[in-house]
């Protein structure tokens, strides 16, 4: 046959290129890709089996004994921990149904002041059409500003003689200055703490929306004002409507974090005045840690499965009525 090998003819195949064995690839086992494969894979497997799966499931198992850390055995309880933290214990159960209540009120007012604030806002500077990205860069700061030193300056903000007040006095309204400071006030502590946790959330809320109505067609926008709608109208029976699921992103957003954040609150009050500012996962915190080898850390561990169970219970809601909506 023409261009056959051995007959003269100059072979057309393409030539195959060599393996790393000397191997040809076409004629390499699939069993070599295979190993390959899990060898990449292998080591994130591992890493994630020993610090995630193992950290979860002694976590877990922690939950049902109690353990000051130290001991080199557990004593095994049972549900006891969970009990001693709902209703039966007179130390614990009333420290943490005050966390509980506490936590209850961040996690209402947080979300519904975090989409006040960041929708506003993301219409606005969706508006804006110069220094648009220098704005949003503004805008985001608190959010990529370290944590702890912004703490700090808020602390600073809201003492007897921080700026808060200063400010007050000079606008002519010192009878709402704090003579005991912001956060040393039991009656105003609480609702300060959710200003600043607002403050660090609305970054985020605030560039979903703007994606959102960046993301909308510019046509309904002109239907409606074709049909009469104002601004006001249009944002609020138009484009409110279309944002509706990154709402319900940002409110679970937001939940998660009321529910579960504590690092604000450890910082600037520690819980203070009075625990009037302890949340739940300060007090999850103080068991593990603040107890003086206080057998505890089982406690701890009971109380932030109880906190997983209630952030999954609230996002399954959430979920479910994001599709029912939708």
């Amino acid at each position: 046959m023409p261009g056959a090998a051995g007959s003269g003819g100059e072979d057309r195949r393409p030539p195959t290129a060599p393996g790393p064995a000397g191997t040809p690839l076409s004629r390499r086992p699939r069993s070599y890709e295979t190993l390959t494969g899990y060898l990449f894979v292998g080591p994130a497997v591992a890493l994630f089996c020993v610090m995630g799966l193992y950290t979860v499931g002694y976590g877990f198992a922690l939950s049902f004994a109690t353990w000051n850390g130290f001991t080199p055995d557990w004593k095994w309880v049972g549900l006891d921990n969970y009990a001693d933290l709902l209703w039966r214990s007179p130390v614990y159960a009333p420290r943490v149904r005050h966390a509980a209540f506490n936590t209850l009120w961040v996690m209402i007012a947080s979300p519904v002041l975090t989409v006040v604030v960041s929708f506003p806002l993301a219409v606005l500077l969706n508006r804006v059409k110069r220094f648009q990205s220098v704005l949003r860069s503004v805008y985001f700061l608190p959010y990529v500003t370290s944590g702890v030193a912004v703490f700090f300056a808020w602390q600073y903000i809201l003492e007897p003689d921080g700026a808060v007040n200063f400010l007050l006095d000079g606008l002519g309204l010192g009878s709402l200055q704090q003579p005991q400071g912001w956060l040393g006030n039991p009656s105003t502590a609480l609702p300060t703490m959710i200003v600043v946790t607002v403050w660090g959330q609305v970054p985020v809320a605030m560039l979903l929306y703007l994606t959102g109505l960046q993301g909308i067609d510019r046509s309904v926008l002109e239907a409606a004002e074709l049909d009469g709608a104002g601004w006001w109208r249009t944002n609020a029976s138009v484009v409110w409507p279309l944002v509706r699921p990154i709402t319900a992103v940002v409110m679970l957003l937001n939940l998660r974090e009321s529910l579960q954040g504590f690092q604000t609150f450890l910082v600037m009050t520690n819980g203070g005045p009075g625990d009037h500012t302890n949340v739940l996962g300060l007090e999850a915190y103080r068991l593990a840690f603040l107890k003086n080898l206080a057998p505890t850390l089982g406690l701890a561990s009971a109380l932030g499965w109880i906190l997983f169970a209630a952030a999954l219970v609230l996002a399954l809601i959430n979920l479910r009525a994001l599709r029912s909506k939708t």
